[in-house]
């Protein structure tokens, strides 16, 4: 494996383990949100840990603050698309 796509995997394995951090780019996938909204679609997350993970997400330039809430950056909506593949391949291989 060359250097630059081990890489672009670590960079997405690094996001892609932690936990809440799918849920979070996948839920802001789907349209912009405020914090509250976002909080209130995954449910069972603190808001001392999403507050870390957005944090987080905005750190490393996936998300995006707004004037109206939170949404993925270019980087994170390839993210989400990534994302969504590993669900749709655990749905066909993995039932």
């Amino acid at each position: 494996m060359n250097h630059q796509m081990n890489e672009g995997f670590q960079l997405i394995h690094d996001l892609f383990r932690l936990r809440w951090i799918p849920e979070i780019v996948q839920t802001i996938g789907l349209k912009e949100l405020k914090y509250t909204e976002i909080s209130q679609e995954i449910g069972e997350i603190s808001n001392t840990e999403l507050n870390r993970k957005i944090a987080l997400l905005l750190d490393r330039h996936v998300v995006k603050k707004t004037q109206d809430g939170y949404a993925l950056s270019a980087f994170g909506k390839d993210l989400d698309h990534i994302f969504n593949h590993f669900v749709e391949m655990s749905e066909k291989y993995l039932v």
